[in-house]
């Protein structure tokens, strides 16, 4: 391996770095982009009603206007990670040939996995098995007509929902979250640069990434974490406060919403003044404890045997189904893949630099192969029992029990409701909701500590021990942006506010799987 890591590349971690009332900001990142997004809060909140609207029909045009885009990104990472995984590159340790891992596999399993996409998994586990079922992809007959079940149709629209739920929180979602990871990992343990976005792209732009190229990388980093992590918070907050007003009645309108998303940053910030070792990382632990023992207890008290069996079946359906659910032409269910494949690529996406850049601080001493294999493929099948499990048991529940409590949310349409209603049939129901609330609030409190750890790094000019009042104030701003996107739209606003920012990101990412084979060429050599 030939010790690139001493290359003479001329870039220093905050060499471009301005010093002022105590905080230390890369000049002009920090100041572009608090500037914008103060004005974005301040226009947001002043014009909701406009802002609503504006950002509703972004999200249309986006999805409609540019869905292939994000579909061909997306399965160009999955190709990328599994080409590089069973090639020499994956001999390449990140750090040299002499480095090893900071955090054992059950640490740092726990800390990708709640940083990756806790609160999704919480929100969208029982409620989108069942979207689906009602209303199935790539043109299997609805099994519900005039609220009649029709028996012919129920097996294929059984399959085709897990096989779309599956195929969006699977392969391609952790593929998008490897390769910037992989690629800052690279940038930063070998080649000795900055860990920030614009250093991925050394290899292409060389020190021009100093430049003016490498400040719009960085701000374009720094919006798309900050409204892609806005969103999670936001469906964070709105399902722990359907929860809590389900258990305990607690008024749920725009003012407790706010005043929870408000407490649970201000606990955020306790976590980022601990630091990663004290905040993230036992947060993270602790909260896959809880996860673990609440997935226990769903295949213990639902259809036990149904779950197990389902676990590799709704594995196979998956790898049957992804050539179909993978390919844009000549598909008739725009409503599947603009309302949600195209949501979700952007989603995914919009999180990478948040996700990517976390998961590369606590990556240094893997292998390449190890390390695809970890964040690629134990990921995706953890996704797979967690959906077999909570929205296969929805599904039992609504087909064998005659159980219309998941089915109903799906019908009015109140996600934030799925998950309580699939457990109010279950023993010990206010335990394991409760429990339920713990791990979303817990998961908003991670992402949080997380996000605001990584927007710090980028705007600091890749160091990793800036001032923490910098930390406290990106924790501050995500909690506003979450605010002022569910006050100005809601749901649709914060899946707006995801795209918007995802869609100049996807290219930004293409263009670096380039850099990033060139580096592994060169590391490998």
């Amino acid at each position: 391996m030939s010790d690139t890591s001493v290359e003479d590349h001329g870039l220093e971690p905050g060499q471009d770095n301005v010093r002022i009332m105590g905080l230390d900001v890369h000049n002009p990142v920090f100041f572009v982009s608090a500037v914008l997004i103060i004005a974005f809060v301040i226009i947001a909140l002043i014009f909701r009603e406009g802002a609503g609207l504006v950002l509703g029909g972004l999200r249309t045009w986006l999805t409609s206007t540019f869905d292939w885009v994000f579909m061909i990104s997306a399965n160009l990472f999955v190709i990328f990670c599994i080409v590089v995984a069973v090639s020499p590159f994956g001999k390449v340790r990140l750090g040299g040939k002499d480095a090893v891992a900071e955090y054992s596999y059950a640490g740092w399993f726990a800390m990708l996995f709640a940083a990756g996409m806790g609160i999704g998994l919480m929100f969208f586990g029982v409620l989108e098995p069942m979207y689906h079922f009602n209303n199935p992809a790539l043109g299997v007959a609805p099994p519900v007509v005039d609220g009649e079940v029709v028996p012919g149709a129920v097996a294929d629209a059984r399959n085709m929902a897990m096989s779309a739920t599956i195929f969006h929180w699977g392969l391609h979602p952790w593929a998008i979250y490897s390769v910037l990871a992989l690629a800052l990992s690279l940038a930063a343990y070998n080649k000795g640069l900055p860990l920030s976005i614009r250093s991925v792209f050394y290899p292409i732009f060389g020190e021009r990434v100093r430049g003016w190229i490498g400040h719009v990388i960085d701000t374009m980093a720094v919006f798309a974490t900050l409204f892609g992590l806005a969103t999670s918070l936001g469906l964070g907050a709105s399902q722990a406060m359907a929860g809590l007003n389900e258990l305990y009645g607690i008024p749920n309108n725009e003012t407790t919403t706010v005043l929870l998303i408000m407490g649970i940053t201000a606990i955020a910030l306790v976590s980022v003044m601990a630091g990663l070792e004290a905040g993230v990382k036992r947060l993270s632990e602790i909260n896959m404890v809880l996860a673990f023992l609440l997935l226990v207890f769903v295949i213990a008290f639902g259809p036990t045997v149904a779950i197990i069996t389902g676990f590799f079946s709704n594995t196979w359906d998956y790898l049957v189904d992804l050539p179909r659910l993978s390919n844009w032409v000549g598909r008739e269910d725009d409503a599947f893949v603009h309302g949600w494949t195209t949501f979700y690529w952007a989603w995914w996406i919009s999180w990478s630099p948040f996700v990517g850049m976390f998961i590369a601080r606590v990556s240094k001493g893997r292998t390449v192969r190890e390390f695809i294999t970890c964040v690629l493929i134990i990921p995706t099948l953890v996704s797979v029992l967690w959906m077999t499990t909570f929205g296969g048991t929805a599904l039992d529940q609504f087909l064998n029990e005659g159980y219309t409590g998941v089915q109903q949310t799906v019908v009015d349409y109140v996600p934030e409701l799925s998950l309580f209603a699939m457990l109010a049939d279950l023993p010990l129901a206010s335990i394991s909701s409760l429990i339920g609330i713990i791990l979303v609030i817990v998961f908003f409190v991670t992402s949080s500590d997380s996000g605001s750890l990584v927007i710090d790094t980028i705007t600091a000019g890749g160091k990793i021990d800036a001032p923490v009042a910098q930390r406290v104030f990106w924790a501050i701003f995500e909690g506003l942006v979450a605010i002022v996107l569910l006050l100005g739209g809601g749901l649709a606003a914060l899946q707006a506010g995801a795209i918007a920012t995802g869609f100049p990101f996807a290219i930004l990412l293409v263009v670096m799987l380039y850099a990033t084979w060139k580096g592994l060429a060169q590391e490998e050599r």
